[in-house]
């Protein structure tokens, strides 16, 4: 796609949302915002009436006052409001369970390049990132791939996979669409649906509440954003209307652009430059009192290169080791969401607080081979042609496509039991993939296979308090799932139980214990990955079963059974204001937990077959349950706020081992100690903040890996709020100019060599200096 026709795609999408606030009529209409009741009073049976919209933002006053590292926000981080643990609304800091939010404006301040980057403060959490790949692999407390981490955007799964040098299991989102992001670490969210023994991380997209202030009828935010290494460029604009006191109409354009950049040893990093171009459009109607319908569309496009050239000369064996990469694909990512929500809440009715949404997604990644990293491959592609049959040809395409439909349903109904307040939740959520790969010459048929797999669970859960001193949460979760591909068919289905008690002994001093289950279902790849694996062009070591040859053979497994995730926690919250002066506030979640994870699915190698004079080799692959995983640590997560100046530091210690071989996981990330802190100046309309990160390295990794570095980043952050309506931000990060991995490189599956292409696409980028500017546009 020619660039002019990129930008005039964007500027139309733009202008529109523009011209849509501009043009309506500015009078004739009262301001009025969408009935959501601020459920964070103990007394859950009645609900204080919710306020208005533009009653709930806080004045650009109270934004200074309560700003953190990365920008303003309203009031500290951890009494942001949260839905994410319980589907029942309260502060992250009276949730009893490992809950973090990230707020837009901490977003804004933070001027993020990927989602990694607004991430760093928050316990348990890490990636697996490729420079080539602007796709995001979220892990945490260990677990990642294949849907241990349910993602959801606006409530839709996120479950794009693709089998290669990368993760298995990876979405598409760019960090400029997001207005928060909540995170539940361990299996404590289960009701929200199945899969999530890892945790839950709950996208939600800019909305008109994000843009319009108070007394505002209409609104548009104007972004722009340059940064180095590589020039990074980003503009956006976002919009919204309230046509009418009950519709709503908001919309929004982005589009960032990027070169390869270098990591900081000074070495550029081939093919991490990329563009995206992504829109979201949501119309809310209010048709009756307390009911409201929001019809929401998110599409995202991106534009990039996957794979790494060779970086020297490849005769030999050893040569290959240190300088051969691999094919370059140019990838042509598109990203649909659609969601349609209904909520119905009113403070007056204690028996229905009910929402439904359905959604679906897609990923259509079309990638063209333009690059192999040798001159073989003529006698299948033809004279003058290069490639083999694991990756194709140069010219040749493939394709992979999943197709996500889904529900989720829940209603609470509150009632009191003589001095117990109570709330019961019943939900359903259903989901189903619809994988289809295409690929004319190459193996990805094999690695990533097609097939259809429906997942499918039903909850109830009972939260309970008793005066101020005590909180029960109790719940019971039913999935099931069914899976076919071929021949291969897989089904299976569990209950699994969630108890959590809490007490305040003193005020702001909140302990709890809690025991919760989760259950996630084998992927599709994971059950019917089946045939040999190609050559390459070089001779086929093993028959197999279906009648092929080559370097090994994958092995389905019909009869795998899902993993279980069974977690311990005891935790701590803790909540003070007016500690040293009138104003100040102190906030900190502390917790300890153990996971073990029966039934972990792994990928084993077996059968092996001596080849005098070459080596060793396994002839087959097959994902297996291994009897249990177990991970525990320590996580905390603090910040002390002044008013004029604010400190904190959040981080965990994390260890993760097959309890088989008691050797360690290659995905834990064993060591994080953030810490961050700033002054508020000029009346608090200046805020300059730091931030130190320290990451140590995971030296237990299985054979065949190599290691993950330590690393200590510094980042240094600017907001100033020159007018009510103009802000200017920049920021340095990686100021020391670190190099760094932050994740375990695996091995060859033939000669036990890293694989290039992940261990030089993995190196975070060297310092970068960003500035930018927003400017919003208002009235009546």
């Amino acid at each position: 796609m020619a660039d002019g026709a990129r930008y005039s795609r964007v500027l139309i999408l733009g202008a529109s949302v523009v011209s849509i606030a501009a043009v309506l009529p500015a009078s004739g209409f009262a301001q009025t915002a969408s009935p959501r009741a601020e459920n964070v009073s103990p007394k859950q049976a009645k609900r204080k009436p919710s306020k208005p919209q533009a009653a709930q933002q806080a004045t650009p006053e109270v934004l200074n006052a309560r700003a953190q590292a990365g920008g303003a926000a309203p009031v500290q981080t951890l009494d942001a409001i949260t839905v994410a643990a319980t589907k029942v609304e309260e502060r992250a800091i009276d949730s009893l369970a490992p809950v973090s939010t990230v707020t837009l404006e901490k977003i804004q301040g933070l001027q993020p390049n990927r989602l990694s980057d607004i991430f760093y403060a928050i316990p348990g959490v890490s990636f697996q990132e490729r420079g080539d790949d602007p796709a995001t692999v979220i892990n945490i407390r260990g677990l990642q791939e294949f849907g241990r981490v349910a993602v959801v955007v606006d409530g839709a799964r996120q479950n794009y996979q693709r089998t290669g040098h990368n993760a298995n299991g990876s979405f598409f989102l760019d960090p400029e669409l997001i207005g928060g992001v909540d995170v539940v670490r361990g299996p404590t969210a289960n009701i929200y649906g199945s899969g999530a023994i890892g945790g839950l991380v709950s996208f939600r997209t800019k909305d008109i509440e994000d843009v319009l202030r108070p007394g505002e009828r209409w609104g548009v935010d104007l972004s722009g954003s340059y940064g180095s290494n590589n020039n990074r460029g980003l503009g956006s604009v976002f919009g919204g209307v309230r046509a009418t006191p009950d519709v709503d109409i908001f919309g929004g354009a982005v589009y960032r652009t990027q070169g390869n950049y270098k990591d900081g040893n000074g070495t550029e990093i081939g093919n991490t430059g990329n563009q995206v171009e992504a829109g979201l459009m949501k119309l809310t109607v209010r048709p009756a009192l307390g009911h409201e319908v929001k019809f929401g569309a998110v599409f995202q496009d991106y534009q990039y290169d996957i794979g790494q050239f060779n970086r020297g000369p490849v005769a030999t064996a050893a040569q290959r080791a240190l300088y051969q990469g691999s094919s370059v694909y140019a990838s042509d990512a598109k990203n649909y969401t659609g969601t349609v929500t209904w909520n119905y809440s009113l403070p007056s009715d204690n028996l229905f607080d009910s929402h439904v949404s359905i959604y679906g997604n897609r990923v259509d990644n079309d990638q063209t081979k333009t690059y192999h990293y040798s001159t073989s491959g003529a006698a299948l592609c033809g004279t003058g042609n290069f490639g083999n049959n694991i990756s194709g040809c140069v010219g040749d395409k493939r394709g992979y496509v999943l197709n996500t439909y889904g529900i989720d349903a829940n209603n609470t109904t509150r009632f009191n039991v003589g001095d117990w307040r109570n709330a019961l939740t019943v939900g359903f959520d259903a989901f189903q993939d619809d994988v289809i790969t295409t690929d004319s010459r190459g193996n990805s048929n094999i690695t990533t296979p097609s097939g259809i797999r429906t997942v499918s669970g039903g909850f109830l859960q009972l939260k309970q308090n008793y005066s101020t001193w005590f909180e029960a949460v109790s719940a019971i979760r039913y999935d099931r799932y069914d899976l076919e591909s071929g021949k291969t068919n897989g089904s299976g289905d569990r209950f699994s139980p969630k108890i959590t008690l809490g007490v305040t002994p003193v005020p702001g001093f909140q302990p709890y214990v809690s025991y919760a289950e989760g259950y996630r279902a084998p992927s599709i790849t994971e059950t019917v990955i089946s045939g040999a694996h190609a050559t390459g062009g070089g001779p086929a070591l093993f028959p197999c079963p279906d009648g092929t040859v080559g370097l090994f053979c994958f092995l389905p497994n019909p009869n795998l059974r899902p993993e279980v995730g069974k977690n311990k926690e005891v935790g701590f919250n803790l909540k003070y204001d007016n500690i040293f002066t009138a104003s100040d506030s102190f906030r900190g979640k502390i917790n300890l937990f153990r996971n073990d994870v029966s039934d972990y699915i792994d990928l084993v190698s077996f059968g092996f077959v001596t080849f005098p004079g070459v080596g060793s080799f396994a002839q087959y692959y097959q994902y297996q349950n291994i009897a249990q995983a177990r991970i525990q640590g320590f996580e905390a997560e603090t910040m002390y706020d002044a008013g004029n100046w604010f400190v904190g530091v959040a981080g965990h210690y994390i260890q993760g081992k097959n309890a088989v071989t008691n050797v360690g996981l290659a995905t834990i990330t064993p060591r994080k100690v953030v810490t961050t802190g700033g002054v508020r100046l000029l009346d608090r309309t200046l805020i300059l903040s730091a931030q130190w990160a320290s990451f140590g390295p995971n030296n237990d990794v299985p054979a065949g890996y190599l290691p993950a570095t330590g690393y200590e980043l510094v980042n240094l952050y600017l907001t100033y709020n020159a007018t009510k309506d103009i802000v200017f931000s920049a920021s340095i990060d990686n100021l020391l100019n670190q190099y760094y991995r932050p994740y375990a490189i695996p091995g060859s599956s033939t000669d036990g060599t890293s694989q290039n292409d992940v261990l030089w696409t993995s190196p975070g980028p060297g310092r970068v200096y960003k500035a930018g500017m927003k400017i919003h546009f208002g009235g009546a």
